[in-house]
């Protein structure tokens, strides 16, 4: 139960938060030597669920807004989602089953930390609603790879929004609502894979995941918004290196 909490805070925390939230699932049980329930891909996609109702929360007034008023916008949100929608279904079997190894997250964590950098130095000042055909395209690729643990769907599709020249805190807007509909469609596909698995879950393990998921995730958006209208990308990119180090680290100790 205690490291279905932790799991579940750490989740709401990193999903937002350019840091990677599924390299920090997969390593805390890593690092922890925690077994069961709580170092599964279902229970993760559970904790993403949480996150998932955070989004709704934070910005339902916008999704009304984006259906009633901006439908092209709207329209190129959906577009945007197709390129992940496509990756998820597809290679997710591949991904579950060979790209969670702590190496390989230490290697995404640099890389698109050194890409987060340089797309601070590209950024301009468009706006939401300048938002075309090949920004969405370029976006939804960029969110399409964030399949692979330790690049982060926030930091690299943020980045991709800045390379695009939106403002950060513009870049992060879209990279939210453009989380809704993959992450939507995620937790509906593994949520059939569980009950076509016929497995026995701990409903109250998986609750408390998913609450503190919520709460944590809902504080997280408010907080990085409110973060990018006055700071750069930075000192996430600088947490990224530290943790390849510590994950290095560790991999050094356990062999």
């Amino acid at each position: 139960m205690i490291a279905a909490l932790i799991l579940g805070i750490v989740q709401g925390l990193t999903e937002f938060i350019p840091v990677s939230s599924t390299a920090h699932l997969i390593l805390f049980p890593w690092f922890f030597n925690w077994n069961g329930q709580v170092d599964t891909l279902t229970f993760d996609i559970a904790l993403h669920a949480g996150t998932l109702a955070a989004l709704i929360f934070c910005f339902w007034r916008e999704w009304i807004d984006l259906f009633l008023k901006k439908q092209k916008l709207l329209g190129l949100i959906f577009l945007a989602s197709i390129p992940g929608g496509i990756a998820g279904f597809f290679l997710n079997d591949i991904v579950e089953k060979s790209l969670r190894e702590p190496l390989l997250i230490s290697i995404m964590l640099v890389s698109v930390g050194v890409v987060m950098l340089i797309s601070e130095k590209t950024y301009k000042h468009r706006r939401l609603e300048e938002t075309g055909i090949k920004d969405a395209i370029i976006i939804g690729i960029a969110q399409a790879i964030a399949i692979i643990p330790g690049v982060s769907r926030s930091g690299i599709t943020i980045s991709a929004g800045l390379f695009r020249g939106f403002e950060r805190e513009v870049s992060a807007r879209f990279s939210f609502l453009l989380a809704t509909p993959i992450i939507a469609g995620a937790t509906l596909l593994h949520l059939k894979k569980a009950l076509n698995a016929h497995t026995n879950y701990d409903f109250e393990i998986f609750a408390v995941g998913i609450i503190a998921s919520f709460i944590t995730g809902f504080i997280a958006i408010k907080f990085l918004l409110s973060f990018l209208k006055r700071f750069p990308l930075n000192l996430f990119v600088y947490y990224r290196f530290a943790l390849s180090a510590i994950i290095i680290t560790g991999i050094w100790l356990k062999g």
